[in-house]
């Protein structure tokens, strides 16, 4: 049996999730995962590089260090969970940490930290990265990925599924019978500015359950003003990050506001989310049946209720009625890209990032040992 590690730390910086697993007649066996949070100077760099992009060539290269080096400590924990020696592991795939991400520019390009080389070199094991820059020299936004695993593995024959990734980026995969007709795309902000403004607020890394935002009440001034952002009118595929979503863009909103309290701008960033993943949902022309939800958010059941009061009242669980617990369906993702990479298979979806062509994703880094 072919063991394979999926690695992934997302834009709420919440930590790394590892997840050991195997993949064997259109079944997912979960071996083994491990979690563990960032050095707390690591993520304080990370915040500052992603919320002002002010930095400079050596931290750069300092961080894409660093992150490797927590990349295969969490590796090398995952396998002592697991008790299963480096020798067994086929790959890991490894997302790396995104803190820029450009696909409508002139010159358009990606950049995810995490150096595969080290990853490799400290694990013993061949480490695959840099899976979103192939997409995109076929003309795709290299984003969402994770559509191509969803279609493979979460996909029905007896009722019409959303796959709904809430996590600082909310992204649906509106799965199909042929990969060709599968949609994905990047709805717009997820937990991301929820996050922020809590940790502005209140000094928490969320807002538990929703507890917060349920207190207050929407301000439809604001709330109409974000809704106005061009993004949300843009025609899929698409695909965003903080660099547009972020708190900065938030407080800019809330200048033309004259007053407000603090958690009546947390409910209206939650039903923001909503809204915007409802549309979405709506205007794709995707018959649904039921959406289930994966991510950190998918435990929020406050933004599940009001997800499924804008659907007019579709059914949104989370992912665990699947049999894949929210949190590691991202990792399940890599890990199986890993593996599509090994057996030289494409792990795009044309019709999802809007490449040219299906195409081999990641890059993969040998151990170095002869």
């Amino acid at each position: 049996m072919e063991y394979y590690i999926g690695i992934m730390s997302g834009t709420s910086l919440d930590g790394i999730d590892a997840i050991l697993v195997s993949f064997k007649n259109q079944q997912i066996h979960k071996i083994e995962s491990h979690s563990q949070a960032f050095p707390d100077d690591l993520k304080k760099e990370l915040d500052q590089l992603i919320c002002t992009y002010l930095t400079d060539l050596q931290k750069i290269g300092e961080m894409d260090h660093y992150l490797a080096l927590c990349y295969a400590d969490a590796v090398n924990n995952l396998l002592k969970k697991a008790a299963i020696s480096q020798s067994q592991i086929t790959a890991i795939g490894c997302h790396g940490q995104t803190v820029f991400h450009s696909p409508e520019t002139k010159h358009r390009f990606t950049m995810q930290l995490g150096d595969g080389n080290l990853i490799a070199a400290k694990t013993g094991i061949k480490t695959i990265t840099d899976f979103r820059r192939m997409d995109m020299a076929f003309g795709g936004g290299g984003a969402p990925l994770a559509p191509a695993f969803h279609q493979a593995y979460l996909n029905s024959t007896h009722e019409k599924r959303c796959i709904l990734n809430l996590g600082g980026i909310a992204n649906i995969t509106l799965l199909a019978e042929n990969d060709d007709d599968v949609l994905g795309f990047d709805t717009g902000p997820a937990n991301c500015l929820m996050d922020s403004w809590t940790q502005k607020i209140k000094g928490e890394k969320f807002d538990n359950d929703g507890t917060w935002a349920r207190s207050g009440t929407i301000v439809p001034e604001l709330l109409t003003n974000l809704l106005a952002e061009n993004y949300f009118q843009q025609p899929a595929p698409k695909t965003t990050g903080r660099e547009l979503f972020n708190l900065n863009w938030l407080e800019n909103h809330l200048k033309a506001i004259e007053s407000y309290s603090e958690s009546d701008v947390q409910a209206t960033l939650l039903e923001l989310t909503a809204q915007t993943i409802a549309k979405s949902i709506i205007e794709s022309g995707k018959e649904t049946d039921v959406v289930y939800a994966c991510g950190g958010g998918a435990y929020n059941s406050f933004l599940l209720e009001r997800i499924s009061f804008n659907l007019n009242y579709m059914r949104v669980v989370s992912t665990d009625e699947l049999a894949v617990p929210p949190q590691w369906v991202e990792s399940i993702a890599f890990a199986w890209l890993a593996m599509r990479r090994m057996k030289n298979q494409y792990g795009n979806l044309p019709s999802v990032t809007g490449a040219s062509q299906k195409a081999l994703l990641g890059t993969i880094h040998d151990t170095g040992v002869f």
